[in-house]
């Protein structure tokens, strides 16, 4: 790489397994591109854990939005970070906001938005949403895409 800001970056275009756990798993960042406020959304309609419970797998569709300040996520990194929870046991809420906060403290952005849109067991699906404050002025904000529960798909 002749650019020295993607110097530090370990991950890309290297053998980077997943972590064993999200704790384990790290976030890299690299220098925002731009210096005007602007969106960025993650996608993750396979999103996988555990019950903390059962064991039993749980699946989501996980949007992640934000307003970057000095820093953006590198996606790979952001990518093996989701796949430690395949094998996390937690509940739904504390999966959705543990990914909120570590993006926070790992990316410092400007504003975050993540929405876990969860696909029913027992019955009942469990939508959960992280938001830290209001988004800067003049950013688009998309609606998240997901439609309320009836047999997502």
């Amino acid at each position: 790489m002749s650019d020295t800001r993607y110097e530090k970056l370990e991950m890309l275009g290297a053998d980077s397994p997943a972590a064993a756990s999200p704790d384990d798993a790290r976030l890299e960042c690299v220098e925002n591109p731009c210096d005007a406020d602007y969106l960025i959304r993650f996608t993750c309609p396979e999103f996988t854990s555990l019950c903390p419970v059962t064991g039993q797998p749980d699946f989501a569709h996980i949007v992640i939005d934000y307003v970057p300040e000095k820093w953006i996520v590198e996606s790979k990194s952001l990518k093996l970070f989701l796949s430690a929870f395949r094998n996390h046991g937690a509940f739904h809420e504390a999966c959705t906001t543990m990914i909120a906060q570590r993006l926070v403290k790992d990316v410092s952005p400007k504003w975050l938005r993540v929405g876990g849109y969860w696909y029913p067991r027992g019955g009942i699906p469990i939508d959960v949403f992280f938001q830290t404050g209001q988004p800067p002025e003049n950013v688009w904000l998309p609606d998240q895409g997901v439609a309320p529960y009836r047999g997502r798909g």
